[in-house]
């Protein structure tokens, strides 16, 4: 009996250290087809290099488009069970917000805006300004 309880215990506690954290819901790659925006995020490690512009260092995440090269830098994220709390600049230092992202499900997620600066994204040669609520859908990069 005491061979099956200690053979029960251990299978649990093998279950539990391969168990998702919190923060694994928060590496991934995130994309908004409505307006062709993705959030490349990993708020585990803050180890996300943005290509060509390394300069920046590793970060939490980036949002930008795929058909140009202007992004928003995430700086800081805050991660509580299924919330995370933002701090974005964008690439010229000039603006900043803070946003949330909440993980509804295995591949929905919903970015929010909370306060700061209007978020703005280049679309062929004009600022396209960014609704304050959009929903990401998780995907392979």
């Amino acid at each position: 009996m005491n061979k099956l309880i200690t053979i029960a215990f251990l299978l649990l506690a093998n279950h539990a250290l391969w168990a998702q954290t919190p923060c694994e819901d928060f590496r991934a790659y995130l994309y908004n087809k409505e307006y062709g925006v993705f959030l490349k995020i990993d708020f585990c490690d803050e180890s996300i290099t943005i290509p060509d512009q390394d300069f920046y260092g590793s970060l939490p995440g980036y949002m930008g488009k795929k058909v140009n090269n202007f992004i928003w830098l995430i700086t800081s994220a805050e991660v509580k069970g299924k919330k995370a709390k933002l701090t974005m600049i964008n690439e010229f230092g000039s603006e900043d917000l803070i946003a949330s992202l909440v993980r509804e499900n295995d591949s929905l997620y919903v970015f929010r805006q909370e306060e700061g600066s209007q978020l703005k994204l280049s679309q062929k040669g004009k600022w396209q300004k960014m609704p304050k609520k959009m929903e990401f859908i998780r995907q392979k990069e």
